[in-house]
């Protein structure tokens, strides 16, 4: 059969409503009868064109995985809120002409559900292959978000008959809708955390802070958090999405201060988290002042000081972060290993930057901080970088000989270098060397160097290091050995594929 993909399979449903725009509900039983196996990823656009239900509302299905089995979700939306990239497969469709669409769904592990019926609500009743009964949500929230963008007086009522139907992601979507429209979402939260307890947490929390953020409603904001400290709640960047929003930074500076005030009469694990995540937010947006201005303002800690100088590393400002180095001293607040191994790392990464970081770590071992495995790793990277492999042996040594447990990333650098120069003998020896010091990170090491080799064509050298583990007990990348396998039967090497096969097969088996 020949092999449909979505754009096909859109031109399929485009034709069928441009020839017959009446019969716009038989998009779906007409693609799946003719591709009865079609498998491909739901994007708005195919969905806009083919998944059309009577009176041209939008229908996606999804397939997610939820408390050990696999929740289908085909949802019905006239709006431009739909989930993107769902993979599902059609196995068959209700007859030509029905009403409604009740597609038979099947998860990409092979797992099938088929809607039987439609009930009143709104919800289809299907069951899974051990004829457990799932529900298929139909309902669209965008009656929830309607209700609350008018400020319906029984818009709880509504919420109630739609109770059964709502998931965890359905509850953060409609959060998410309303903070970018500008709703407010109060009662909706106070709704859910009373009727619904278990769709309550912590994403929801956060986005009910960014909404009160976004209608300036910093009264309420100050109550919600000091009752999400009692609660043992903490914030994340999510809470602070209205950040974005606060432009020009006149007016900004005004409401962060207000913010920044109301964390610190808050305090605890929610008024700290807050200001971390705070800091984190205003450094992603690169408005370093204002960040700088927080610290300031919550007694200029040493992890606060440490995310400023991340932020002006990852935008590669690094005269800033080294100067932040000195002004931290000055204040009275001595940075430590983390901080400088930010600034190191920022610098390794420029060009002709390894003499201004050997600067920044003999600067670091002046004030008679000890590097640790982050620094060593540093180290070993621009060491190898330049050729100059003896010396980064000796920094492996060094770093063993005082007792620091090298990091799985600190092999890797050494198994890339051997590779990219061919020394493909001297990788897996580093790695049989490597494994007897360090168990357990044995697994990831053979698995990187056989995906090296069958990225690179050595199907026979990828073939032979799995075997190698494997008879040491060693377990190998599930998706690294299915692809080693599929690629030595499609290189006709099927003695070698059984062997390894067969092997596999016998270490999981124990």
């Amino acid at each position: 059969m020949r092999n449909f993909t979505s754009n096909s399979l859109k031109k399929i449903a485009d034709t069928w409503m441009r020839d017959f725009p009446h019969q716009r509900s038989c998009v779906p039983s007409i693609v799946t009868s003719i591709v009865p196996q079609a498998s491909f990823w739901l994007d708005s656009s195919i969905a806009s064109s083919v998944f059309l239900a009577n009176k041209g509302s939008v229908t996606s299905c999804s397939s997610t995985a939820w408390s050990g089995k696999y929740h289908v979700d085909c949802r019905i939306s006239g709006t431009s809120f739909l989930r993107t990239r769902c993979p599902f497969r059609f196995l068959s469709s209700s007859s030509l002409g029905s009403p409604l669409y009740t597609p038979a769904v099947k998860s990409l592990n092979g797992e099938s559900f088929e809607a039987e019926s439609c009930s009143k609500d709104g919800n289809f009743d299907c069951e899974d292959n051990d004829g457990n009964k799932l529900n298929i949500a139909c309902r669209s929230i965008d009656e929830i978000i309607d209700a609350i963008r008018r400020e319906e007086k029984d818009m709880e009522t509504k919420f109630n008959s739609m109770a059964r139907s709502l998931q965890k992601f359905d509850v953060v979507e409609i959060f998410q809708v309303l903070n970018r429209i500008g709703a407010p979402a109060l009662r909706f939260f106070y709704w859910i955390r009373l009727a619904c307890p278990h769709l309550y947490g912590h994403d929801v929390c956060n986005l009910m802070v960014d909404n009160c953020g976004r209608l300036k409603k910093y009264d309420t904001m100050l109550l919600l958090l000091k009752d999400f400290r009692s609660r043992g709640i903490c914030l994340t960047r999510k809470a602070f999405g209205f950040v974005v929003g606060l432009y020009p930074q006149d007016t900004m500076v005004n409401d962060i201060d207000r913010v920044v005030l109301m964390l610190n009469e808050v305090g605890g694990s929610c008024g700290n988290s807050g200001v971390h995540s705070l800091i984190w937010k205003l450094c992603d947006l690169g408005l370093f002042v204002i960040a700088k201005r927080v610290i300031e303002m919550t007694g200029r800690r040493l992890s606060c000081y440490k995310m400023l100088i991340r932020g002006l590393c990852r935008r590669r400002m690094m005269k800033d972060a080294k100067y932040m180095l000195g002004e931290m001293r000055a204040m009275g607040c001595d940075p430590d290993v983390d901080a400088y191994n930010y600034v190191h790392c920022g610098y390794s990464k420029q060009q002709d930057g390894n003499s201004l970081a050997c600067q920044v770590f003999r600067e670091m071992s002046e004030y008679g901080l000890s590097p640790n495995a982050v620094t060593f790793e540093m180290l070993i990277y621009q060491s190898c970088c330049s050729g100059n492999i003896k010396h980064a042996i000796g920094l492996y040594e060094q770093m063993v000989s005082i007792g620091i447990q090298p990091r799985c990333s600190t092999h890797v650098v050494f198994i890339n270098h051997y590779f990219d120069r061919g020394e493909y003998e001297k990788a897996y020896s580093y790695i049989v060397d490597s494994s007897m010091q360090d168990k357990f990170s044995a697994n990831k090491l053979y698995s990187l160097l056989a995906s090296r080799h069958r990225k690179k064509g050595n199907l026979i050298n990828a073939h032979y290091v799995l075997l190698q583990m494997i008879q040491k007990h060693l377990l190998p990348d599930c998706s690294i050995y299915r692809r080693v396998l599929r690629g030595l039967r499609m290189a006709c090497e099927e003695n070698l594929a059984r062997d390894l096969e067969a092997t596999f097969h016998s270490l999981t088996n124990q």
